[in-house]
């Protein structure tokens, strides 16, 4: 999408977004498309993290999540499974 606006040019890109991971099981480092990650927000920092598999080695892969990765993966479109207990 192209805009115009007052003789300047704005481009608006879009496109996956990526996030960059690494693998604790085989120590592989590569990025990650939005849809490959799943970020679940719980009432503390235990329960608050995001997930993914290991594309190398095919392990789960379960991280923290504070706030300002929370407002990362939310603002790059991961889905997200609030947690509650009742």
């Amino acid at each position: 999408m192209t805009t115009t606006m007052a003789g300047t040019m704005t481009t608006t890109l879009t496109g996956p977004v990526l996030f960059k991971a690494a693998c604790p099981a085989c120590r592989g480092r590569f990025e990650l498309a939005s849809d490959a990650l799943r970020l679940a927000i719980g009432a503390s920092s235990r329960t608050t993290f995001y997930s993914f598999t290991c594309p190398d080695c095919g392990s789960a892969v379960r991280k923290p999540a504070g706030e300002r990765i929370i407002e990362l993966l939310t603002g790059g479109g991961v889905r997200t499974l609030r947690l509650h207990c009742g």
